[in-house]
């Protein structure tokens, strides 16, 4: 049997492939294939699944620990980022490699429990596309729980989401799902966005939410916010319709404040300019001009990249068991 052969059968074996970002995870990456494997073990697939850990150019070992993983448990494939291209892109390319027929997504601190992948993966099997989770305790801080709670008020009015369906990065896919998902090539990917373009047979499961293992998380505020625009302005044109409503309600109010001035000064022709309002305005009207503005410009620019092939990711290498590039 050629080694193009011993490859195909390899992959005809493997039912759930494990895709995992991984950024500043180099304590915890041996933990987690344990937990890892021990899950897949219980639910006797031990020999029918893949874990794909996706280095995003981490500062620290991550790619060493994970080079060694890779050649001591045939199971663990890895792949090495270019440079830092962001959470949701590295997911796309772990997307990009996987083999098989369900797709579970999941972070690298150990925050998302192995132990609960069974259930994803029956409630795959009972006919549903995707299978997200809900925390019944999280361990954010106060900052990220409003900032999901946004998120999730947002994603509802931009994307069409259902109602009380929380969009956790912790997620099963069947692998059809996952064939229209990579089929986006734009430099602004946003997974969840993508999974509701394609399909809404979905359904949630509760689960307890860890505390991060080691260190802190790599989610900031700033990456929160970067989050939302490129799911406000990858995935909808609300933003655009709502800098259009801005327009039309200031003009109209415009209008209505010409009027009551005009009247006013007809009636008491003594009343003085109104110094005050007129600059208070003017900022007023200015700002709103100068977001519509930016909004604007972030469709733009985004279609500015996307046509200049801007890329989604980059592979520096790639390495399983007796095979390293």
């Amino acid at each position: 049997m050629t080694q193009h052969e011993m490859a195909q059968k390899s992959s005809s074996d493997i039912q759930i492939s494990i895709v995992v970002p991984v950024y500043r995870s180099e304590p915890i990456l041996p933990k987690l294939v344990d937990a890892v494997l021990k899950s897949m073990t219980d639910e006797k697939l031990a020999d029918h699944f893949e874990l794909i850990l996706v280095n995003d150019c981490s500062p620290d070992n991550s790619w060493e620990v994970i080079s060694k993983l890779a050649n001591e448990h045939e199971y663990v494939k890895g792949i090495n980022l270019r440079r830092n291209f962001g959470q949701h892109n590295a997911t796309m390319a772990g997307l990009n490699h996987v083999s098989g027929d369900i797709v579970v997504i999941m972070d690298d601190d150990l925050q998302h429990p192995p132990e609960v992948i069974g259930k994803m993966i029956t409630a795959i099997s009972d006919g549903y596309d995707v299978c997200y989770t809900r925390y019944k305790n999280r361990k954010h801080p106060l900052w990220k729980k409003l900032g999901s709670q946004f998120n999730d008020w947002a994603s509802t009015k931009f994307l069409g989401k259902p109602r009380g369906l929380y969009l956790s990065s912790f997620k099963a896919i069947r692998r059809e799902v996952v064939e229209e998902v990579i089929k986006y090539d734009g430099p602004y990917a946003y997974v969840d966005g993508l999974i509701l373009d394609v399909t809404r047979s979905i359904t949630a499961i509760d689960i307890e939410h860890q505390a991060r293992l080691e260190g802190e998380g790599n989610y900031s505020l700033l990456s929160s916010i970067s989050l939302w625009m490129k799911m406000a302005t990858s995935f909808s044109v609300s933003p655009l319709r709502f800098a259009s409503f801005m327009g039309f309600a200031l003009a109209l109010l415009s209008l209505v404040m010409i009027a009551i001035i005009f009247i006013q000064k007809i009636l008491h022709p003594e009343m003085p300019a109104g110094w005050a309002s007129l600059i208070a305005t003017i900022l007023f009207i200015g700002g709103v001009q100068t977001l519509c503005i930016g909004m604007i410009g972030e469709y733009l620019g985004r279609t500015y990249l996307k046509l200049n092939g801007k890329p989604q990711y980059t592979v520096a290498g790639l390495t399983w068991k007796n095979d390293a590039r």
